[in-house]
């Protein structure tokens, strides 16, 4: 079996699209998936599957969760190693996770508009595309950053966006079934 992660886009925010964790490794469990580790209730989670399973349990997710709560969310599944290159790869290390930011996209932008983020981002922000991971440093947060609310727009293609501290978090569970 594979160790996989799975960041759901846009549920349990802001009362809307709500969905248990309990439900959802339900669901999971359901498409196939084992040993679910859940982190936070903003929809991440660490499990096993069958080897090249990863697009079809990302349907399969995506339809249970559409057939019992009536909404379809983003379902970003990496495989254990690519989160972990992507997490290393990340040019930014202030001591202060809250302000690293990692968009995982859908796939690598073909046609990003880093021209428009480097015009509507603060002084203060830091911003590198590498493949399909846009890291971002906004050290005033990202509350009221353009660049912050406009990086989906500016790649052309969905994304999910994690902190440094939920990423981390994500990583020691990682670790933790990888060691099971």
């Amino acid at each position: 079996m594979n160790i996989y992660v799975a960041l759901f886009r846009g549920i349990n925010v802001g009362g809307k699209n709500i969905l248990p964790m309990n439900e959802l490794v339900l669901l999971m469990e359901e498409a196939g998936c084992h040993g679910i580790k859940t982190y936070i209730q903003s929809g991440n989670a660490v499990f096993r599957a069958k080897p090249n399973e990863r697009g079809k349990i990302k349907i399969e997710i995506g339809d249970r969760i559409l057939k019992k709560y009536n909404f379809r969310p983003g379902i970003f599944v990496l495989e254990a190693e690519d989160f972990k290159k992507s997490i290393s790869k990340s040019p930014f290390i202030p001591e202060d996770d809250k302000n690293i930011h990692f968009y995982f996209l859908e796939s690598t932008p073909p046609n990003p508009d880093i021209k428009n983020l480097n015009k509507i981002k603060k002084d203060s922000e830091e911003f590198y595309l590498l493949n399909d991971v846009l890291y971002l440093h906004a050290p005033e947060g990202i509350g009221r950053s353009k660049l912050a609310a406009r990086v989906e727009k500016a790649m052309g293609i969905p994304a999910t966006a994690r902190n440094g501290r939920s990423v981390k978090k994500i990583m020691e569970i990682l670790e933790s079934l990888a060691r099971l």
